[in-house]
C-alpha cells in the first residue's frame, strides 16, 4: 500500500515480499557503520525483521518504515519513515539508502515528505532523530528538512553516545514569531 507519493518517489508499506530488498540493505556498509548490525543474515531473518519491525510498527503505532521505490522503474532504492522507539520520548523519522541511490537527492525528497505526513496527518508536534556522533551526511539532511541538534544522548542498554536532533512546531513558531 502505498502511503506518500513525490515527485519521483513512492513510499508504501513493507511486506515479507521485501525481504531481498532488506537483506541487501540492512548489510549495506554504511547501514552497519551508522545504525548497527541487526543479525539479518538470511531472507528468512529478513522477513522476520520486516514482520517484527516495521509491520508490527504499523499495526502497533499507525506508522514506520516505509520502502522507497522509484517511480521510473519501480527500483527499491531505501527506506524512510518514522518510529516509536523504546527510550525515545518523541516519534523518530530515519532514513536509509542504497549506496547508488545516494546524493541525487532520494533522500530529502522522502525525509521532506515523512516531516509534512508526521505534521500535517499525523498532528505530530515534534519529531526527533538520533545520528552517530560521525554520520554528518544525515545530520545535514536532517537540518535541511527543519530538525536541530539539541544534545547528545544515550539509549537504553548502548553504550554508544548519540547526537539528537529535534523538530518542534511550538519552537518554529516561536522563532518565527520572533523573527518577525
Amino acid at each position: 500500500m502505498i502511503v506518500l507519493e513525490t515527485e519521483r518517489l513512492y513510499l508504501r508499506y513493507q511486506t515479507e515480499d521485501d525481504a531481498a530488498f532488506i537483506l541487501e540493505l540492512v548489510n549495506d556498509p554504511a547501514w552497519l557503520q551508522f545504525i548497527g548490525d541487526r543479525g539479518v543474515r538470511t531472507l528468512e531473518d529478513a522477513r522476520s525483521y520486516i514482520v517484527n519491525g516495521a509491520i508490527r510498527s504499523y499495526e502497533k503505532d499507525g506508522f514506520g518504515f516505509y520502502l522507497v521505490e522509484r517511480k521510473e522503474d519501480h527500483a527499491l532504492i531505501g527506506m524512510c519513515g518514522l518510529v516509536k522507539r523504546d527510550g525515545l520520548e518523541d516519534v523518530d523519522i530515519g532514513f536509509a539508502f542504497l549506496p547508488a541511490y545516494r546524493s541525487q537527492g532520494y533522500a530529502h525528497e522522502a525525509a521532506s515528505a515523512v516531516m509534512q505526513y508526521a505534521i500535517q496527518t499525523l498532528g505530530l508536534t515534534r519529531v526527533v532523530a538520533i545520528t552517530t556522533q560521525d554520520n554528518h551526511a544525515s545530520g545535514s539532511l536532517l537540518e535541511k528538512i527543519g530538525l536541530r541538534f539539541e544534545r547528545l544522548i544515550q539509549m537504553p542498554n548502548d553504550p554508544e553516545v548519540l547526537k539528537l536532533f529535534v523538530y518542534d512546531t511550538s519552537l518554529s513558531v516561536s522563532e518565527s514569531e520572533a523573527s518577525q
